[in-house]
């Protein structure tokens, strides 16, 4: 297992997942000038409609933003590992107590199929393999409506989303502490959504951790 280990690594050597540099042997994950240069998110107390809280890793931009792309488009699902750990690590910092149930923002039948994987899936189950949590599918996508992405302004985004989603089973979030999973916030319209039918059906509170959050969201 070693060996082939140390064959793979030959043929395809780990790589940076924001510059794709290769990586040297001391380096995990990323590279050191993008552990240093990456436009990290710092911790906000910016409030999002409905959501009691919420972190990114870095700002949606430059670098990150076409590793994010390449991770939702192109086929780059080992991308989630390194997320995982990176916002566990950050999650653990600012919610030392800890969340009741971890689950993420569901992707439609449609766009699942055509990327061949649910990737706010992939990035919540690396984080519950750092936090030691199951994934649990608190929400389900009842609509499909247009591409967040393609739409600009936070009405019209939140008016896109309103009534997509719905609880699968309200008992099951009742009085419970729940941490939300995306790829990025833009404008926090999903991840609103989200929260807003969570609280509507019992949950005490809602959080929500992503990879990247839009700097210049407008508001």
């Amino acid at each position: 297992m070693k060996l082939l280990k140390r064959i793979t690594a030959l043929i395809f050597p780990p790589k940076c997942v924001l510059c794709k540099k290769v990586l040297e042997k001391d380096e995990t994950d990323l590279c050191r000038s993008c552990r240093i240069n990456a436009p990290v998110c710092p911790v906000s107390r910016q409030k999002l409609s409905f959501l009691d809280s919420w972190c990114a890793i870095w700002h949606y931009e430059e670098e990150v933003r076409g590793s994010v792309l390449r991770f939702k488009f192109y086929g780059k699902r080992g991308y989630a590992r390194t997320y995982g750990r990176l916002l566990a690590m950050k999650l653990l910092q600012e919610h030392p107590e800890g969340f009741d149930l971890l689950t993420c923002v569901p992707t439609g039948f449609f766009r699942k199929l055509r990327r061949g994987y649910d990737q706010a899936k992939l990035l919540a189950e690396a984080v519950g393999e750092e936090l030691n949590m199951q994934t649990v599918p608190l929400i389900e996508k009842v609509r499909h409506n247009r591409v967040q992405s393609r739409i600009f302004g936070e009405a019209q985004r939140r008016a896109n989303v309103l009534g997509a989603y719905n609880v699968i089973d309200p008992g099951q979030v009742t009085g419970k502490r729940i941490l939300l999973i995306d790829d990025v916030i833009t404008t926090g319209a999903t991840a609103g959504e989200c929260a807003r039918i969570l609280l509507t059906a019992g949950a005490n509170q809602v959080h929500c951790a992503a990879v990247a959050r839009a700097r210049h969201a407008k508001r």
